[in-house]
């Protein structure tokens, strides 16, 4: 059910965005054709700066931006799927440990889902070996749960890092571009070389903004995995306490 919301979300998200794109190129022909405005909305205004920055750069930084939200979305529905509710999860493993002995408790873990859940199982597993066994399994297996939660997150990363660089390196393209027709032409205009300052501009404007927007993303599911993962290590205490009072 997880995958299958996961790869839900991201193909919206891909279905979202190639509308975008294509609401873009008809819009570009529209203003080919249609008189100017005296006022563009701020939508507008946006559409024009990304057609006025060139398909190269601009393109590439788009396909930052779609990537690192579809990840982004991924691992938020991910977390949201995998917190539980530690508090109400312990004291059903505590009474069905006073009640039912192991297997009951690691029915009701069978029944939870998220990662808490998991390593109450993978330690209730091991209990009848020895306490050191099931404190082992549980710190191995909280070890597997964290490597879950951090899936796909460098790239996320790697998205952020990547798109201003790459409105950077529009940038001086434009500007080196620009002095080349001021090389060729041999003075300096203004009209000359504006074009493509403008553009050049332009790349570093949007690289930035989607460094920015995939920032907060980025941040939140963090603190999301460093929530979860204070969740594992305590209830973890818990447990191992659990089957220490109930082997007495």
């Amino acid at each position: 059910m997880k995958k299958l919301s996961s790869i839900l979300a991201v193909g919206g998200l891909f279905v979202m965005s190639t509308n975008t794109v294509n609401a873009m190129a008809t819009t570009a022909t529209m203003m080919q054709d249609a008189p100017a405005e005296a006022e563009v909305g701020f939508t507008q205004m946006l559409k024009e700066m990304f057609i006025q920055g060139g398909a190269g750069f601009m393109g590439i930084v788009l396909l930052c931006l779609i990537l690192g939200l579809a990840v982004a979305i991924e691992r938020i529905i991910y977390l949201n799927m995998a917190t539980t509710n530690t508090g109400k999860l312990k004291q059903q493993v505590e009474d069905a440990l006073a009640s039912g002995g192991v297997e009951a408790a690691k029915e009701v873990c069978r029944n939870t889902k998220g990662p808490v859940a998991s390593i109450y199982y993978q330690g209730l597993d091991r209990a009848g070996e020895s306490i050191e066994s099931a404190e082992k399994a549980v710190v191995a297996y909280g070890g597997v749960q964290m490597g879950q939660l951090e899936k796909n997150v460098s790239w996320l990363g790697l998205f952020i890092a990547v798109a201003p660089m790459l409105g950077f390196m529009g940038t001086v393209i434009g500007m080196i571009q620009a002095f080349q027709k001021i090389s060729a032409v041999g003075n300096l205009s203004a009209s000359l070389i504006a074009g493509d300052i403008q553009v050049a501009l332009l790349t570093t404007v949007f690289g930035l903004i989607t460094a920015i927007i995939l920032q907060i993303f980025y941040n939140y599911i963090i603190a999301k995995i460093d929530s979860i993962v204070n969740d594992m290590e305590d209830s973890s205490i818990v447990l191992i306490d659990m089957l220490v009072n109930h082997k007495k």
